[in-house]
């Protein structure tokens, strides 16, 4: 393969002329080698081993490590950490990475390993290298076992990093990474809180704890029989209509996309219409949460075994399917599921029909409601979105200046 000038090809691809590589062995400070946590877990005591099990919350440029014991003396020195060292696990989930955070004290577990870097390498940039893509591949290729696969730490030792030739480059390396790690950690927790938001929102609003202004009146209690009536259109031309499934987080989706293979039979005819505005659950999967909305298509088809339903006029679809995904109703389906009569663990219309629900006294106070709850879904998404592009952007980032193909100034 033709390598462009100023490149060379080396043992873990093709690096900058001026970058080498070097065994992770003789990036540790010599005084504390490459070594595992402790074996045997039990009790803290006093005088013996200190059991402190590290576990990765999440990857590099998060929250810090949970400190899983009491303040102690640490008589087990061996595998003891510091701030700035670098995990990595090389057992269970292999190739996890983790930096010790500032103020953090303790050993680390059998499960990984620790790495602490020599004053010439910086920290941040051995834990990014270790985690991008490319090293990440060497690692599976490296990883032994049959039943109980393993990183081993003679391996590791002689494990190549390609790094550049000045600290100054690795750390500016390493604070561009960092930068965009803390962005998208600034977007996770974001999303999280708006997820918070959102569900408090259901709850207060879906049950009538908070009115929106301007509304007044009692809510009226019904059971689902007084306001939706079942379907049971067929397909029975068998036409090639989409294929719906529903999920218990994402609702309604193309079959095709959400299981990336087709699942469904290839003659449709039995399949039931579903069309857009009907709500629809599988009988057999209602009491986890899967019931949606179906707004993706004009008509669609799902399985025989899913109960669909038309909502009357005066209720509004999106209000009431909002309702019926709160967690009590979800025990409520699954209190029902456990007294119908049918025996096969289905939840069908009849006994589904007699659930009641409290409703707002007018249709416009219910699509008030509905509004409201799909305006922060939208925030939702986007932010979700913004995030994804992030995370793209994030690992390109890694691919280009993990390997020196574009370079700092």
């Amino acid at each position: 393969m033709e390598v462009r000038s100023g490149y060379k090809q080396s043992e873990v691809g093709v690096i900058p002329e001026d970058w080498r590589t070097v065994a992770a062995t003789d990036i540790v400070d010599p005084n504390a080698p490459i070594c595992y946590g402790v074996v045997q877990v039990g009790r803290d005591v006093d005088s013996g081993v200190p059991i402190v099990a590290i576990k990765f919350v999440k990857e590099i440029g998060s929250a810090p490590l949970h400190r899983t014991a009491r303040d102690l003396e640490w008589p087990y020195a061996r595998s003891r950490v510091k701030s700035g060292d670098v995990l990595i696990s090389i057992k269970g989930t292999i190739g996890r990475v983790g930096l010790v955070p500032d103020g953090f004290e303790g050993n680390i577990s059998r499960e990984l390993a620790r790495l602490r870097p020599r004053r010439e390498y910086c920290g941040e940039y051995i834990a990014y290298q270790l985690e991008g893509d490319s090293t990440q591949a060497r690692i599976s290729r490296a990883v032994v076992g049959t039943t109980r696969l393993e990183f081993s730490i003679a391996t590791l030792r002689q494990f190549e990093l390609p790094v550049p030739p000045s600290y100054s480059e690795q750390r500016a390396i390493a604070t561009a990474l960092s930068d965009v790690d803390g962005l998208l950690d600034g977007l996770d927790r974001l999303i999280a809180k708006k997820r918070d938001i959102k569900q408090a929102a259901m709850q207060q609003l879906l049950t009538g704890k908070t009115r929106l202004e301007g509304f007044h009146g009692e809510w009226e209690v019904k059971r689902i029989a007084d306001i939706a009536a079942p379907s049971s259109e067929k397909n029975l031309t068998g036409e090639r209509l989409p294929v719906l499934t529903c999920s218990k987080h994402l609702g309604f989706m193309d079959s095709l996309a959400f299981f990336k293979n087709q699942v469904f039979s290839k003659d449709l005819s039995s399949y039931k219409i579903i069309r857009r505005d009907d709500i629809g659950y599988p009988a057999n999967h209602v009491e986890e949460g899967s019931i949606g909305l179906q707004s993706l298509y004009d008509v669609g088809l799902v399985s025989p075994i899913y109960v669909v339903f038309k909502v009357s006029p005066d209720v509004n679809c999106v209000f009431l399917h909002r309702l019926l995904k709160l967690d009590s109703y979800r025990q409520r389906f699954k209190t029902a599921t456990t007294s119908s009569v049918d025996r096969r663990g289905s939840l069908r219309w009849p006994a589904f029909s007699t659930i009641t629900v409290a409703l707002p006294p007018t249709n416009t106070e219910q699509a008030a409601i509905a509004t409201v709850l799909s305006d922060i879904d939208a925030e939702l998404s986007a932010l979700e979105a913004r995030r994804d592009k992030t995370r793209a952007l994030m690992q390109g980032m890694m691919q280009e200046l993990l390997t020196g193909r574009t370079r700092l100034i």
